[in-house]
């Protein structure tokens, strides 16, 4: 049985000025991606939930937005809080959720298993919010694509082994595909669609002359 204190407290000290806030940092790191930002404000999610993870739950998620969750996390205190405190639903069908949520170590389903999108309506896709172990510390991984000036870095810890191999085939379906958050403690990181991703050591290896 959960705790009232699980479900009712750990949300934002003021709602609407703090979501607005996150909103903002969402929303640059968004158009810039590989920039990470930091959620400065109070929050306290329950346990498997980040911090990061948290704020974008309570800043995107409402009464029109399904969710869905990681078996983990569905089977935690989260489900209440995200009622009490924004009043999405939670679904068990990933294709009608508008933002999936997944725990450190959560296994990932393929990313095709999501809303995908339509060709007239591309924003009709999931987006997914990955926790990792951290966002300095993992396999170097260089960005190409609109918002960034030439590569951006980022070295996320804990990512599938296949993940750029779907990420290259999420983007072959533009403007259709996922977008992805990745979130670490306090610190996230977007990767919209329109980000190519390749793995630092082999984009840095020279051409062959011949």
């Amino acid at each position: 049985m959960l705790s009232r204190t699980e479900t009712f407290c750990g949300g934002f000290a003021d709602p609407v000025f703090d979501a607005q806030t996150a909103f903002r940092m969402l929303m640059d790191c968004m158009a810039r991606p590989g920039e990470i930002g930091e959620v400065a404000l109070s929050l306290s999610p329950p346990a498997p939930l980040g911090i990061a993870a948290g704020a974008v739950m309570l800043t995107l998620c409402d009464h029109d937005t399904p969710v869905w969750l990681s078996p983990k996390l569905s089977q935690s205190p989260v489900p209440g809080w995200l009622a009490f405190h924004g009043g999405a639903p939670v679904t068990p069908e990933r294709h009608d959720a508008r933002f999936a949520f997944f725990e450190t170590k959560a296994p990932l389903p393929a990313l095709g298993a999501f809303a995908l999108g339509t060709q007239e309506y591309p924003d009709r896709s999931t987006t997914l919010i990955i926790e990792v172990a951290s966002l300095k510390d993992g396999q170097p991984l260089l960005l190409r694509g609109p918002g960034i000036r030439d590569t951006a870095g980022i070295a996320p810890g804990g990512l599938p082994a296949d993940f750029l191999r779907q990420w290259n085939e999420n983007g072959a379906l533009f403007p259709r595909g996922v977008d992805v958050v990745l979130t670490a403690g306090r610190q996230l990181v977007a990767l919209p669609r329109t980000c190519k991703i390749t793995a630092a050591a082999v984009a840095e290896t020279p051409a062959s002359e011949g």
